[in-house]
């Protein structure tokens, strides 16, 4: 693996300069996902996404339904009543934006190592001719915390550790709670799922800075792909929207709802129910003006072991559709940078 992040200057400086785009930022349509153009790329089709309320995930049988028709149709939802409070909510946001907003001197304290996920930058990049999304990111492994990285967590703003540690477990707390659901839903034993998890289950903190750009329609934020994730936890920006999530072969924007985390199914969700519950295909469009803030966590399951369909749900009806598989982030993010499915690979 060759990275040559060190070539580039990152997308935030870049940003700077209104009179360039660099060559290596503009999309290639031979790189979209599947036969889908790029139409709409300005101006998705706007559907409401369903809303789950997560508090009565453990005595509605009725939203227990809600949550399996989400996951089963959109392979997302926006979760609602998920027990973290607005104010909370605001913190987060607000380390994220402290931490963007710092020099550029500053911020390249934190920067990633070569051929390394964690830290500040950009996407690893594999080769000369790759499209590189326009973001910069500060990516951070938050649990277990004997795994933590300190060095690559900013010390400016000074409660950033603080705020993130607390978030990671209130994620986690609804992490369970939803896989439990998930699990009931499909009336298997709740723990089902939670136990490929393991004992060296992490999961991952992505914050994600998308700068304005004049040519919105010439880059995207983030190219089409499906997470590696079990599920994926999104804290959305509060007022521009950016995330599209290809439902029948169309780009549908995903509104913003006050105070929701916008809950996705991963790769390794979509293996382990044998294809019941999808991993949507999504991407993220820029903004011409205004930048835009989200924060990602990624809940994955341990490493040192396969991962694999529950027994329980292969039948005469519906075989078994993917083999038993190791999900690594190296794993994922080769696939991903050369425009596959890392879950094509997986297909029995």
């Amino acid at each position: 693996m060759v990275d040559y992040q060190s070539q580039t200057k990152q997308v935030q400086e870049i940003a700077a300069d209104y009179n360039h785009l660099p060559e290596r930022y503009i999309r290639k349509q031979d790189e979209e996902y599947g036969s889908v153009d790029n139409a709409g790329v300005s101006s998705p089709i706007t559907e409401h996404i369903p809303v789950v309320d997560v508090s009565l995930l453990t005595s509605s049988l009725s939203e227990l339904d809600n949550l399996k028709s989400a996951v089963s149709s959109w392979g997302c939802f926006q979760a609602i009543n998920h027990g973290i409070e607005s104010s909370f909510l605001e913190k987060v946001r607000e380390i994220s934006k402290l931490f963007f907003g710092l020099s550029v001197e500053e911020k390249k304290k934190y920067m990633r190592a070569e051929n390394d996920l964690e830290g500040y930058g950009n996407d690893m990049v594999l080769s000369h001719n790759q499209t590189i999304d326009w973001t910069d990111r500060l990516y951070l492994t938050v649990l277990p915390k004997h795994q933590q990285k300190l060095q690559f967590w900013p010390q400016n703003p000074s409660h950033f550790r603080e705020v993130l540690d607390e978030y990671s477990c209130k994620i986690e707390s609804i992490n369970k709670l939803v896989l439990k659901a998930l699990a009931r839903s499909l009336d298997l034993e709740e723990d089902c799922f939670l136990n490929q998890y393991g004992t060296n289950s992490t999961m991952n903190a992505r914050f994600n800075y998308y700068p304005p750009c004049q040519w919105p329609e010439k880059v995207l934020g983030v190219k089409p792909h499906a997470d590696g994730s079990a599920i994926t936890v999104l804290l959305q920006d509060k007022e521009v929207k950016g995330l599209q999530i290809l439902k029948d072969n169309e780009w549908v924007g995903v509104p913003i709802v006050h105070d929701a985390l916008t809950i996705n199914i991963g790769d390794q969700l979509e293996i382990m129910s044998n294809g019941v519950f999808k991993s949507p295909v999504h991407r993220v469009s820029v903004n011409s003006k205004n930048e835009r803030m989200t924060l990602a966590m990624f809940c994955m399951p341990q490493t040192e072991k396969d991962i694999g369909v529950v027994d329980e749900l292969v039948t005469c009806e519906r075989p078994r559709l993917y083999k038993n598989v190791t999900f690594t982030a190296d794993f994922f993010f080769k696939n991903y940078q050369q425009g596959r499915r890392a879950i094509d690979a997986c297909k029995i």
